[in-house]
Parts: structure tokens; C-alpha cells; sequence
């Protein structure tokens, strides 16, 4: 199955945020995923289990960075390929 996630990533308390959204941006290209980045979200669209793979990856990399943060995730229903 295919699935898209859109996820929204707010850094909290950081003396630079953007740099904390660019390393998440680079550890999603890593991942065999579409990716479109917008403005205010970005989405990804992949294998179900890569998916859910890279949401916890992300997350997990944040907190062990020590990082206060936001993340806002929105799941589309699956596809069949």
C-alpha cells in the first residue's frame, strides 16, 4: 500500500530554526519517498511501513537532540499501488 503524510514540524525555543527544519529535511531525503516541500508543511508519499518508518525516525532524532518541538502529522488514506 501507498500512503501520504503530511507533517508540519515547528521547532520550539530554537536560536535557529531553520537549521533544525533542514536536518529533518535532509533525513527525509534519505528515505525511498516523494517528497514536496511547501511552505508550511511537507508531504510524503511512499510504502506504508517507510511512511511510518521515517515519522518515528523523525521523531525520535528530534527528541534525542534534545529538542522542544511541535510536529503535526496528517495520514491520508492508503492506496493499492
Amino acid at each position: 500500500m501507498i500512503t501520504t503524510a503530511q507533517f508540519t514540524y515547528i521547532p520550539l525555543r530554537s536560536t535557529d530554526p531553520r537549521e533544525s527544519i533542514d536536518y529533518l529535511l535532509e533525513l527525509v531525503a534519505q528515505h525511498d519517498v516523494d517528497v514536496d516541500v511547501n511552505y508550511l508543511s511537507t508531504s510524503v508519499r511512499g510504502e506504508t511501513e517507510t511512511v511510518f518508518d521515517l515519522i518515528h525516525e523523525m521523531y525520535e532524532t528530534m527528541a534525542i537532540e534534545g529538542e522542544e518541538f511541535r510536529f503535526h502529522i496528517e495520514l491520508l488514506s492508503p492506496k493499492s499501488e
